[in-house]
């Protein structure tokens, strides 16, 4: 399975990474089947943001609420691993449920990886995606 995202948006996933290295940025990746069309950042509201993330409920909750009313889908999120590999930790496994969402890790060097949580593979919780980064695509 590939999903795919503009060059633009995925710049400014790894942007957001790069200029906050310290801490775990989030926000929520939208669009319609394999197809990522939009981003929505988000505070990270986790206690510890250095080395867990926590999407802030209310930015959550909207995205749900425009998707009702035929907005983007939210096909899951986005955050980084400022000291870490670009894959699920353990702890994210913890978070994680088998809902088939997107998983987009990524660290301040520009590295990035696609996982989908389907309570199986990795931590018995998520299988690698290939992601198709289109050059060409606008955000």
């Amino acid at each position: 399975m590939t999903a795919s995202i503009s060059r633009v948006l995925l710049d400014r996933i790894l942007e957001a990474a790069r200029i906050g290295p310290d801490r775990e940025i989030c926000g929520l990746l939208l669009g319609r089947g394999e197809k990522i069309v939009a981003i929505l950042p988000a505070a990270n509201v986790a206690a510890d943001p250095a080395r867990r993330f926590e999407i802030d409920p209310a930015v959550l909750i909207a995205a749900h609420r425009r998707a009702r009313d035929g907005g983007e889908a939210v096909l899951g999120h986005y955050h980084s691993h400022p000291g870490g590999e670009v894959v699920p930790s353990s702890c994210d496994a913890a978070m994680a449920h088998a809902d088939g969402a997107l998983w987009l890790i990524c660290d301040a060097t520009g590295r990035h990886g696609l996982w989908r949580a389907r309570g199986e593979g990795l931590y018995g919780m998520f299988d690698p995606v290939d992601l198709d980064v289109d050059d060409m695509a606008r955000a």
